[in-house]
């Protein structure tokens, strides 16, 4: 190999690893962006009379939204892959939208210096995670089956639960949750960034790949936040 080849060979890396460290970029802005859409939406939703006056109203429509997200969830994020950019977006927005309606309970339940505080305890052990899950050279896809069986287990003995009403198992699963969760993120970041790199020079596809993988994470920091707040978090 000559100095020429050796040289381009060098700058197509060069620019492949900057193409990808900026569809990355736009995961993380996506998955902000969906962040504060929810947590706006949460905080107007509470200060609205009608969840605090009309209790039984408020807990209905929660499980209403609740199993529509759930819905949402099983189809949605591999359409988004197929969808065009535009639709894809408002869909995600959508989401954003829906997760912050139901999470408004939080304003209500517990003081809102607990909730700021735990939202940056949140942010500090999601952002260690996920760099882990980009960095680390160890090969995580092994964990996907695990990780799944876990949230399968982890939904419905949530389910039963909500029968049974036991103390215990409702601490057990919080804690339960968040090593999950914890572990998810390190396996979608890394996931991510393999499908970054296979739709390198794709504009279209890393756009919208962009969106799912801040989908994902989303999802991941708003439960591992949800679990870490029923900790942490001071009630009124």
């Amino acid at each position: 190999m000559n100095y020429n080849e050796s040289n381009e060979m060098t700058y197509a890396q060069s620019f492949e690893r900057s193409a990808v460290n900026t569809v990355l970029k736009n995961v993380y802005l996506w998955m902000t962006a969906a962040l504060v859409i929810s947590g706006l939406t949460a905080k107007i939703t509470a200060e609205h009379s009608f969840i605090s006056d009309n209790v039984t109203i408020s807990i209905g429509m929660a499980w209403v939204i609740f199993f529509a997200l759930l819905a949402y969830l099983m189809f949605v994020p591999r359409l988004m892959l197929k969808l065009s950019f535009p639709i894809a977006a408002i869909l995600y927005t959508g989401y954003a939208v829906l997760m912050g309606w139901l999470m408004s309970y939080i304003f209500i339940v517990y003081t809102a210096s607990s909730i700021a505080s735990v939202f940056f305890i949140t942010a500090g052990t999601f952002g260690a995670i996920s760099l882990y899950g980009y960095t680390t050279k160890r090969d995580l896809s092994s964990w996907g089956t695990i990780l799944l069986m876990g949230l399968i287990g982890l939904f419905i003995a949530s389910l039963v639960n909500l029968f049974l009403q036991s103390e215990m198992l409702y601490w057990i699963l919080t804690y339960v949750g968040v090593l999950l969760f914890v572990a998810l993120t390190a396996y979608d970041t890394q996931r991510i960034k393999d499908m970054i790199n296979e739709m390198a020079g794709d504009s279209d596809a890393s756009r919208k790949v962009a969106l799912f993988g801040a989908m994902i994470l989303y999802l991941d920091f708003i439960n591992l936040f949800l679990r870490l707040l029923r900790i942490f978090g001071k009630r009124k």
